[in-house]
């Protein structure tokens, strides 16, 4: 297998951008209200046959059936420059207008969005790889769940990736003394040029999140579906150069409870008074004293040692479920009681289902390349051609 980094042919020319949005204008975007993509033709769609489900990153759709295993292609050669490119439309939820532009540049607005432009270029070219595998498998299935309007094919949030306009770019980053940075991306975007991930010849749910509490989870761990490439590994690199990677919240009792829904009276005899629990996710129940049942009893844990399934109150809950409820950074979570006050210590941020960003930006500090990084996260993966895949 060929590194990503071998692909490039040709040097770029620097240029750069910022992650901030501004306000849209006409003149030099292509901008156009509820336009269909015109690649997305109805011929083209019957030609691809590929009836494939998409989970969105924070991310909760339906995880595609799961495929068999199949042989590793060939590492793909990189397509000249001015190989056609499918056309991705965005719906900009700020303005409601549809922005349509080439596959790449989406890309290039992408990461922009989703990863800081100090990070390793080779975490920046595995980010662009994800983005690119995640737009074109909804592309190719001709998903469009999640967009509030007809003619685009995915909107700027992070319900499916967080995207910069191309105006935004050019007037806030290109134009705005972040010219350098924006060559960074691009030139991420370049080195990475075509370059998607496939498993069974299909592209895989590029699934990514800002970072673990040490371990990936297992995709049925968060969603309800198992998939063969998204298992869970160990990702120790986050713990000591992720931003608040450990985050404390604070409730008080009565409020804990009303945000999960259970009722006080049947607990008011079971709140433990000035009892912590241990300072790691190895803890398994607190209470008051003997003979008292517990307010939080941890029941299972997941492979990626996440909490699966947690007693409070008495009602059992999954871990999503209460990182959902009280808006957690996680599923990995301690917490300790003060008397009626309750705090919780989350480790990491996001699903983490797929690649942590902050870990891959850790396995680029350590020498890593982009196709490490991805064959790490994403297990038993094969890099193909947006082209190749297209002509199939």
């Amino acid at each position: 297998m060929k590194d990503l980094r071998n692909w490039r042919r040709r040097k770029m020319t620097p240029r750069w951008f910022r992650t901030r949005r501004g306000t849209l204008r006409r003149g030099n975007t292509r901008l156009r209200r509820l336009a269909p993509a015109a690649w997305l033709a109805a011929p083209l769609l019957a030609a691809l046959l590929l009836p494939l489900a998409v989970i969105p990153l924070h991310r909760d759709h339906n995880v595609p059936a799961v495929p068999e295993a199949t042989a590793q292609p060939a590492a793909p050669e990189l397509p000249a420059a001015d190989a056609p490119q499918p056309e991705v439309s965005v719906y900009l939820s700020r303005s409601g207008q549809i922005e349509s532009l080439p596959l790449e540049d989406y890309v290039t607005g992408v990461i922009a969005a989703e990863m800081p432009a100090d990070f390793e270029l080779e975490a920046l070219k595995a980010q662009a790889v994800a983005a690119r595998t995640f737009i074109l498998r909804r592309l190719v299935a001709g998903d469009v769940s999640g967009v509030p309007v007809p003619g685009a094919n995915v909107t700027d949030t992070i319900s499916h990736q967080a995207y910069v306009s191309k105006d935004t770019l050019e007037q806030q980053w290109e134009r705005g003394g972040k010219s350098a940075a924006l060559a960074k991306l691009r030139r991420a975007v370049k080195e990475t040029r075509g370059v998607i991930m496939t498993y069974k010849g299909k592209p895989i749910t590029a699934s990514f999140f800002a970072s673990s509490g040490g371990y990936t989870e297992n995709s049925e761990d968060y969603w309800s579906a198992a998939v063969p490439y998204l298992r869970s590994v160990a990702s120790p690199w986050e713990k000591e150069i992720t931003p608040n990677f450990k985050v404390t919240y604070t409730f008080s009792t009565a409020e804990l409870l009303s945000k999960l829904g259970v009722s006080t009276a049947s607990t008011k005899d079971s709140i433990p008074v000035s009892v912590e629990s241990s300072e790691r996710v190895k803890t398994q129940s607190l209470s008051a004293s003997s003979g008292s049942s517990p307010l939080l009893k941890i029941l299972s844990m997941t492979t990626g040692h996440h909490i699966k399934e947690i007693s409070i109150g008495g009602v059992i809950f999954t871990g999503r479920e209460v990182r959902e409820k009280l808006q957690l950074r996680s599923t990995q979570f301690t917490w300790s009681i003060h008397g009626t006050q309750i705090e919780i210590t989350t480790y990491g941020n996001g699903h983490s289902v797929g690649m942590s960003q902050w870990g891959a930006n850790g396995m680029a500090r350590e020498g890593k390349t982009a196709t490490q990084i991805l064959k790490h996260y994403y297990s038993g993966v094969s890099f193909n051609q947006v082209s190749t895949l297209l002509k199939k």
